[in-house]
């Protein structure tokens, strides 16, 4: 019976989806080569709905970089004729979103009331959370750091053997909404080290010596959102005052750099800041529980996708962290073990020269409250597939990740002390 519901549920998403004719929207890319073509981008995204992916807003386009973005289905074709008479060279990405979005759902465990090989909905994802604590007790448990705009609880799974004094990695996933493959990664995770304690020697010991935070899902809302309405929602869902777009970017919204480079104070953009540092509800809880345990907490770890990079402070300046070199050679490092399964490339460096500057994210945040072990990861793809990653491609890339954050986890357990 659950899984004729999941078989109806999921029709029902698609159905959703074809609702909001995401037929023959195209994903372009382009990567322009002077200041011209740069403004050529700049004049589509005022004169037509552009939606961008990479980067996450028109104003961080510069020459000689690879830019992503949707176009609605009755744009597409004046865009292109507006690429190709500007001489612009582009490749169409994904030619029909809809067809690629029903395609997503190829997972095997399609009807499965929870399957770590495919994407859940936040109530599937609720209801794991509780269910893995409960059939867990002496590694696992969970407890709620606060509640969304909309009043969903959000929670938080510790994992670690009981012991005195044990410090403590924090790792969240599910930022940004339409970013699927992030809580599912979160919850790989949780089930790896709970599944291989007492059998792999390096998460034993982890488990042994460290405790885990692990927030599942950030922007909840968001991802509601995008499972019942829009499909490639990014913000939360919180009303701005006087204005009728809704939402705030929770990855602009920390006090660090906050809305200086890389974030809008238009809350019609993508890039939205919020009205203050931590305005967003989900932000502030984050926050709040980071600062409460930030004396044991020694890594802080972010989710995101997509582009298969490793990042690490500094994103709202150009300034290098102190410890960049150490940083440097972790992201290395681990970005070989990553490397070493499937052979899946990842570009790794301070945020704001490896990809773009962008203020207000949690990574420098919490860095710059004294965790010196902050990291951002952009999981697969490079734009294949993009915020539409195939559930086929869920374990590899959860496999992968893992064994990077590992490698993280036990270089901050030998550099306690």
């Amino acid at each position: 019976m659950w899984g004729l519901l999941v078989l109806i549920g999921a029709a029902a998403v698609s159905a959703h989806l074809q609702d909001l004719a995401f037929d023959g929207q195209k994903v372009f890319r382009v990567i322009p080569q002077n200041d011209e073509q740069v403004e050529i981008i700049n004049s589509l995204a005022s004169n037509m709905q552009v939606d961008f992916w990479q980067p996450d807003s028109v104003t961080l386009v510069r020459p000689k970089m690879q830019v992503d973005f949707r176009v609605e289905a009755d744009k597409s074709f004046e865009v292109e004729d507006i690429l190709i008479e500007s001489g612009v060279e582009y490749r169409v990405l994904i030619d029909n979103l809809q067809a690629a979005l029903d395609a997503q759902f190829d997972s095997k465990a399609r009807t499965a009331r929870h399957s770590y090989e495919k994407y859940n909905n936040w109530e599937t994802i609720a209801a794991w959370t509780a269910d893995i604590a409960a059939q867990n007790p002496n590694l696992v448990s969970r407890s709620v750091i606060g509640k969304t705009y909309e009043g969903r609880p959000m929670y938080l799974l510790k994992m670690g053997k009981s012991g005195p004094n044990k410090k403590a990695i924090f790792m969240d996933c599910g930022f940004h909404a339409r970013e699927w493959i992030s809580p599912a990664f979160c919850q790989w995770f949780v089930k790896e080290a709970v599944e291989t304690y007492g059998k792999d020697t390096v998460m034993t010991t982890l488990l042994n010596s460290l405790d885990f935070y692990v927030l599942p899902v950030v922007n909840i809302d968001g991802y509601v959102y995008t499972w019942t309405n829009d499909r490639m929602w990014r913000k939360t869902r919180s009303k701005n005052a006087g204005s009728r777009c809704l939402g705030t970017d929770p990855n602009r919204n920390f006090n660090a750099g906050w809305c200086t480079l890389g974030a809008s104070k238009s809350p019609c953009d993508a890039t939205y800041c919020g009205s203050a540092p931590e305005s967003e509800m989900e932000t502030k809880a984050l926050a709040d529980f980071i600062r409460e345990h930030v004396s044991t907490i020694k890594a802080y770890l972010t989710i995101h996708s997509y582009s298969q990079l490793l990042l690490f402070p500094y994103s709202y300046t150009y300034n290098l962290p102190s410890n960049y070199e150490e940083l440097n050679s972790i992201a290395h490092a681990a970005s070989k073990q990553l490397a070493s399964l499937y052979n899946t490339k990842y570009t790794y460096g301070p945020g704001a020269t490896t990809i773009y500057p962008a203020a207000g994210g949690s990574d420098d945040w919490a860095y710059d409250q004294g965790i010196k072990y902050s990291f951002t990861f952009e999981l697969r793809d490079t734009g294949r597939y993009g915020f539409i990653l195939p559930e086929s491609q869920i374990k590899p890339t959860c496999e992968e990740t893992s064994l990077a954050v590992k490698y993280i986890a036990n270089y901050v357990l030998e550099h306690l002390y």
